[in-house]
């Protein structure tokens, strides 16, 4: 969806541009899809961090798979922010969101699909700097200004927090994208949010998994 600079929320619903496919993962199986050729450099490690994530999801029996529990996290955890949209969201091919809260179909405001590039939105620099990412206004920073999601969705701010393992795993992340930036002075408290969320998420992994 094009981003209207005059009316960023309302208007008629179009399907989201490509990084925000309509795909329902429900029906997908896990597994990895690692390339088999050589590769070095950043893609190698990647690859490699890709691997040992897919082992991790295994061992732990978790779903790689749009599941109701995760959706409720998700939902809890925007609720508590005051954000239209929760996330939870595991790195595999592509981002995937098992866990996802958004407005109702209705709403006038973008409906997002369950998948989207690696290279698109903020949790990409969250899974690089293996801590969370408060952004109050995306439009504070040129550097965290000129994302693809700040087009398709509008949003204005973000924040963010990876989910590690004991192991030093990243699995993934848990975030809350809103298209209405907030003051700098309710940043930290909308960080712990999600710190405090991508816990519990891990915790519910590590000690309920999927039988």
């Amino acid at each position: 969806m094009s981003y209207q600079p005059t009316n960023p929320y309302l208007g008629p619903q179009t399907p989201p541009t490509q990084a925000l496919p309509r795909r329902n993962m429900r029906d997908l199986a896990p597994g990895p899809s690692v390339p088999a050729a050589a590769v070095t450099g950043p893609q190698a490690q990647q690859t490699t961090e890709l691997a040992r994530r897919y082992e991790l999801i295994e061992r732990l029996g978790m779903p790689t798979a749009a599941r109701d529990d995760f959706d409720e996290m998700a939902r809890d955890m925007a609720t508590q922010a005051g954000f239209l949209y929760g996330f939870v969201n595991l790195f595999l091919e592509e981002q995937t969101f098992v866990g996802l809260h958004q407005p109702s179909a209705d709403s006038g405001y973008v409906i997002v699909g369950r998948t989207m590039s690696r290279d698109h939105g903020w949790c990409p620099e969250v899974m690089a700097r293996k801590k969370a990412l408060p952004l109050h206004d995306v439009h504070a920073s040129p550097r965290f200004s000129g994302n693809h999601v700040v087009d398709a969705v509008g949003i204005r701010s973000y924040f963010g927090a990876p989910l590690i393992h004991d192991s030093g795993t990243v699995l993934g992340t848990v975030c809350v994208i809103d298209p209405e930036k907030r003051p700098l002075s309710e940043a930290r408290r909308l960080r712990d949010i999600v710190i405090n969320a991508g816990a519990q998420v891990m915790d519910h992994i590590v000690r309920a998994p999927v039988r």
